[in-house]
Order: structure tokens, then C-alpha cells, then sequence
């Protein structure tokens, strides 16, 4: 009997000490963040996608009561290949007290405005490189604790009170963009970012999408490489005002585009006003790039994918080349004398990808859009649609075209 008890109690101190081994052990302050318990429904939550268009609307918007707030933690997942853009923004319903976390040059970016502090702090290495990245944050008394993939990026003390005797008793978590204007930032920057978000809890809660969030899944299900992509359907529209002018002496204007991928057929550029779309237009078809402009005859060059695509205007032609293939549209005279006022019309307009009313099946990503030598940026469209990938691009476009069926 004896020996029986003996072997009863060694088993049970075996099995306390595996338990003991399977615990985790803090080795520092940060290790107290990877104690947070996720439920099963976040685990396996697919990412979402953070832009919800062009402008700063949040994808998920929270309110937490802030007296029922048992741990002070949030934690995330997210991938980008933007630099620039708001994860996202807190506050207690005032712009005297608001939060902010996205990405400037890439690298972290907090913002911070309250009764006990203002600042605009950067730190840590450069997140967008498309991999998946886990960020987590504290609230510790005055102090604000950050972790990225595990390690201890920042400790802001003395920018709090506590949450917990906060005369406000209600706080606003937006994911993917502001509450506030975009100028009333300390630092401004553009609000929209092209990433995904997963496995996110905040303080305690997890998020609900809004009704006006994208359908689809945007870019996170797929490989990425950078770029600029445009699914079918897609368009941006930019003022010929804020994009750089022609030259003037003599008058020439040019662009250049980047591919990566192509497929599909329909409009790929276009120079036209509110009215009138036909004054130039690029279309893909079969491969090749067609020029036409009113009744002119069309022009049409193969397109290879390898080199970039050049479109030059002056006073008296029209050319298009892809590295040594070149072709001259020979446009009337009168007919470049109206391309030619175009940029004096007060809606004039340069446009990518569908123009509107078209049934158009054309997707195409571009490593880049040059205008008079100079890179366009795609965050100062005049409108743009809403699931434009404006940093990213699909590895390839088999398994994503039939997958745009949400909103333009």
C-alpha cells in the first residue's frame, strides 16, 4: 500500500512539473503581453482589408466602456506595402483626447494629443515589406508600452491618466482611418492604407465591420509584389490642373507607364473633360495597346509587359513607343490644336482603367505612372475607385479577377 502511494505521488509531482514547463515565462516587462488570451473566433477571423476607399473612412468603428475594462490590452496582426497610412485612430469623443498609430516613410508612427501630453513620435524598423507583423500595446498607469513582433519598441511615460478614472467613460477605436480631419492631425498625412488587418482585439473586444467596408478581401488572401493594380472596372480620375503641365516652348507632353500584368480588354487611359471622354484613349485588346482619338484612325502597338509604355504629345503628332517599336498616329492638324487646349478646360482630366459606363474586363498592375518625368501619385486622384490597390498588386491574376464582385 505503501508503494502504491508512493507511485501515486510521483506521478502527480510529474505532472505538476510538465505543467510548470508548459507555462510561458515572462523573461521581461514585454513578456506580459504575450499572456493575452485571444478567443476562438479572432484566431480564426480572415484578415480584412484596411482601405475603404480614397478618403479617411474607418473600416470598424468601436465604442468601449471603459469602466468594464478588465486588461488594458490590444493586439494585432497587419501586413502593407504602403508607407504611408493610419492603422489606427482612439479617442474619447473629443478632440482634446485622441490617438493615433499608422505608418510615415514605413516606420511607426504614434501621435498623441491629451490633457498630459502632445507629441508625434516615429521609432522602429520599416513594416512595410508585405510580411505579416504583430503589434501589440499596453496601457501601464501614465504610461504607454508598444511591442512589434515581440520586442519592446516604445515607452511613453507620463502621456496618460488612467483609463479606469477617465471622466469620459467611453472610448472610440477606428480601424483604417479617422474620426477627425486628416488636417487636424499634428503631422497631417494621408489617412488611407493599402493592408490587411487579422486576429485583432481591442481592449478586450473584438471588431464589427461597418456596413460601408469592402466585400471583398482586397488584397489578403493572395502572394504580393509591389505595384499599383487596377481589377476590372476600376478607374481614377485626375485634373489635368494638379498633375505637371506640358511644356511650353515648344508644346510636348508625355507619360510613361510601368506594367507588370495585363489582362482582359477594355480602357486603359484617357484625356478627355466631364463631357466628353473620346479626345484620346488608350484601350487594351488582345494583348495590344490601341490609340484613337474622335473619328482619327486607330493605332495599335503590341504590348510587352517588360518595357514601359511611352505616349508623347506635340504640336504635330502623336507617338507611341515601347522600347524600340514605335508608332507616329498622325492625328489633324485641328484635331491637336483641341488636345492641345485641353488643359486650359477648367474639367479637363487624365483617367486610368474604366471609364464609366463601359463593360470593361480589363485589369492591369502598374509598377508606376509617369507624367512629364515625374511619378503621379495615385493618393492624389481627384476620386478614385474603391478597390484600387494603390501599393500592391497581385503575384499573379488568375486567382483574383473573379473576385472583385463588391462595390467599385
Amino acid at each position: 500500500m505503501g508503494n502504491r502511494r508512493s507511485v501515486i505521488s510521483l506521478h502527480r509531482r510529474l505532472l505538476l512539473l510538465l505543467l510548470l514547463l508548459l507555462l510561458p515565462h515572462p523573461t521581461h516587462q514585454g513578456q506580459a503581453l504575450r499572456h493575452i488570451v485571444h478567443t476562438q473566433s479572432a484566431q480564426n477571423s480572415p484578415a480584412r482589408y484596411l482601405s475603404n476607399g480614397p478618403g479617411q473612412e474607418p473600416v470598424t468603428v468601436m465604442t468601449i466602456d471603459l469602466t468594464k475594462i478588465s486588461r488594458p490590452y490590444s493586439s494585432f496582426e497587419f501586413r502593407t506595402l504602403d508607407p504611408e497610412g493610419v492603422i489606427f485612430y482612439g479617442d474619447t469623443e473629443t478632440e482634446d483626447d485622441w490617438f493615433m498609430l499608422g505608418l510615415r516613410d514605413g516606420q511607426p508612427e504614434i501621435q498623441l494629443h491629451n490633457l498630459w501630453a502632445r507629441l508625434t513620435v516615429g521609432f522602429g524598423p520599416q513594416l512595410n515589406d508585405g510580411r505579416w507583423h504583430q503589434v501589440e500595446l499596453k496601457m501601464n498607469g501614465d504610461a504607454l508600452l508598444l511591442w512589434v513582433d515581440g520586442k519592446e519598441m516604445l515607452c511613453l511615460r507620463q502621456v496618460s491618466g488612467s483609463l479606469a478614472n477617465n471622466s469620459r467613460p467611453s472610448m472610440r477605436i477606428a480601424v483604417g482611418g479617422l474620426l477627425l480631419p486628416a488636417s487636424s492631425l499634428r503631422f497631417p498625412l494621408v489617412p488611407a492604407l493599402d493592408g490587411c488587418i487579422r486576429r485583432d482585439i481591442w481592449l478586450g473586444h473584438e471588431p464589427q465591420l461597418l456596413p460601408s467596408a469592402p466585400t471583398t478581401l482586397g488584397n489578403c488572401d493572395v502572394d504580393l509584389q509591389p505595384g499599383l493594380f487596377f481589377p476590372p472596372g476600376t478607374h481614377a480620375e485626375f485634373s489635368l490642373e494638379d498633375i505637371p503641365q506640358p511644356h511650353t516652348d515648344p508644346w510636348s507632353f508625355s507619360l510613361e507607364l510601368g506594367f507588370k500584368l495585363v489582362d482582359g480588354s477594355g480602357c486603359l487611359l484617357a484625356l478627355g473633360t466631364g463631357t466628353n471622354s473620346s479626345w484620346l484613349t488608350l484601350h487594351l485588346q488582345d494583348q495590344k495597346v490601341v490609340l484613337s482619338s474622335g473619328r482619327e484612325p486607330e493605332l495599335a502597338l503590341p504590348l510587352d509587359t517588360e518595357l514601359p509604355l511611352q505616349l508623347k504629345l506635340g504640336v504635330f503628332n502623336v507617338i507611341l513607343s515601347q522600347g524600340p517599336k514605335m508608332e507616329v498616329f498622325a492625328v489633324s492638324p485641328w484635331r491637336l490644336a483641341s488636345l492641345q487646349r485641353l488643359w486650359s478646360h477648367p474639367q479637363g482630366y487624365l483617367s486610368l482603367g474604366a471609364l464609366p459606363g463601359d463593360d470593361s474586363s480589363a485589369s492591369f498592375c502598374l509598377s508606376g505612372l509617369w507624367v512629364q518625368g515625374k511619378r503621379l501619385n495615385i493618393d492624389q486622384a481627384l476620386n478614385r475607385s474603391q478597390n484600387i490597390w494603390t501599393h500592391s498588386c497581385p503575384q499573379s491574376l488568375s486567382n483574383v479577377t473573379h473576385s472583385f464582385l463588391g462595390p467599385l
